[in-house]
């Protein structure tokens, strides 16, 4: 039988420290069981840039992720790791509710665990913000942790 594997959607902030929370119990009551870090740097392809602009995009990209790994995941995989749970970091640029799912189905995954934040502004109300969109879109099921 192979490793049940979990997603967990960091954000920096207290709900990614619930989700993570919620799905450390989660692995060590399953025993067998990876847990995959995400933190999304929000981007998207079809933003308008100045070629000045284009020419810096992939050092600040390089230097964005870092800087995530460094502040955000790694303490997170090292919180992890020191309560016994198999755990790996992963920071990506993109839209956040695509990268979940897509990474739930490449790594297997059983469930995307998420933290619930509350909504911000017009743009999350028109659009749904990143759960909203992962629950309408999730392939595997989905946790949301108030």
């Amino acid at each position: 039988m192979t490793a049940s594997t979990i997603i967990v959607g960091l954000d920096g902030g207290e709900a990614g420290a619930r989700a993570l929370d919620f799905a450390m119990t989660q692995a060590r009551l399953i025993g067998d069981c990876e847990l995959k870090l995400v933190y999304v740097i929000e981007w998207s392809p079809f933003s308008f840039q100045t070629s000045e602009e284009n020419d810096q995009r992939h050092k600040r990209r390089e230097e964005e992720l870092a800087l995530a790994r460094e502040r955000i995941v790694d303490p997170a995989v090292k919180k992890a790791g020191d309560k016994g749970v198999t755990v790996q970091g992963i920071v990506k640029h993109g839209d956040v509710a695509d990268i979940l799912d897509d990474l739930a189905k490449k790594h297997g995954a059983q469930q995307i665990v998420v933290g619930r934040v509350g909504l911000r502004g017009l743009k999350e109300r028109m659009f749904g913000g990143v759960t909203g969109r992962l629950a309408v879109a999730s392939r595997v099921p989905l946790t949301i942790i108030p």
